[in-house]
């Protein structure tokens, strides 16, 4: 799986959130601590900045390499400050099928929605799938897409069956989704573990997502990812626990990057004015971080100053 970072709050530094801490986002492309799998296919981001030209449309960088080895990070990224960001690092598994390209870097944003969205997951099949999942694609956004991958086609699906961009639509267009993947899944016969771990971004709001399937495409499996993650990569158990394993949430007030970490005021989740939204922990102390178990979605926006927050269950 990839690794996401969605930041919301006061303008700050893109660097304090990219580059210099011990383990930024650019530094798990190198050492994920939760991932067997090194981050080589490409990263990028969208953000949102008060400052920018054109503050109401996202700035987007993608780059088909390694994010480390990027040479462009040093010349673009401290001259950015943002008040929204999403930002992905892309794993992939090289053969002959992986393509290395800008239109398979995430995040991905299509005209006619304020949305972006990038994911760590994985849809096996996804191409199989789509002769029941078309269907269901309206073409505006259909002919939008130019990459080879399963978020990209995800992308699609969800603004497809999304009414308004309202919270209770958004949960309810995630929980569709599911459903017809699973339909599809069994419909032709393709039963797979898949994964949306998925943030979904536009001004001042991030959506997160903790859904998928197990091994037999039930959209409710069970165990400890704890314990299932002993088992070692490559077996099922290992598998199955980084999709039930969860996202991670940092709140506070006065982001500040300081020395190796990043830093919040300690405050309650009420009093905050900046939300940090990963895949990992992005901190050695793991204390200050909640989580979104499986099967939750988070709703995080920012109402003047405040950072509100709201987790539900979704029904799949």
């Amino acid at each position: 799986m990839c690794r996401v970072l969605a930041y919301l709050g006061s303008e700050v530094p893109l660097e304090d959130l990219l580059i210099k801490p011990e383990n930024s986002l650019i530094n798990q492309s190198l050492d994920p601590e939760r991932h067997p799998q090194l981050q080589l296919a490409g990263w990028g981001f969208g953000a949102w900045g008060e400052h920018l030209l054109k503050p109401e449309k996202p700035f987007l960088y993608h780059r088909p390499m390694a994010a480390f080895y990027d040479d462009n990070v040093a010349g673009i990224v401290p001259s950015l400050q943002v008040s929204t960001m999403l930002a992905h690092v892309r794993a992939a598994d090289y053969n002959a099928k992986t393509v290395l390209a800008d239109e398979n870097c995430h995040p991905f944003s299509f005209e006619g929605t304020p949305w972006i969205v990038a994911q760590n997951g994985d849809v096996p099949n996804w191409q199989l799938l789509q002769r029941e999942l078309l269907q269901h694609c309206k073409d505006e956004y259909l002919e939008q897409m130019v990459g080879t991958t399963d978020t990209e086609f995800l992308y699609v699906l969800l603004l497809s069956v999304l009414e308004s961009n309202s919270d209770e639509d958004v949960k309810r267009a995630f929980e569709e989704v599911i459903r017809l993947l699973v339909q599809a899944m069994e419909d032709l016969d393709l039963p797979a573990l898949a994964k949306l771990k998925m943030a979904l971004v536009s001004p001042n709001r991030i959506i997160g997502v903790n859904v998928g399937t197990g091994h037999q495409g039930e959209p409710d499996p069970e165990g400890d990812w704890r314990e299932l993650r002993k088992s070692g990569p490559g077996t099922d158990d290992y598998a199955l626990s980084m999709l039930l394993e969860p996202m991670y949430l940092l709140m506070g007030r006065n982001f500040d990057y300081d020395g190796p970490t990043y830093d919040f005021e300690e405050t309650t989740d009420a009093e905050a004015t900046s939300v940090i939204f990963a895949s990992e922990p992005l901190t050695e102390s793991t204390e200050d971080w909640s989580t979104l178990e499986f099967g939750e979605i988070v709703f995080l926006e920012r109402d003047g100053e405040k950072i509100t927050k709201t987790v539900d269950r979704l029904k799949v």
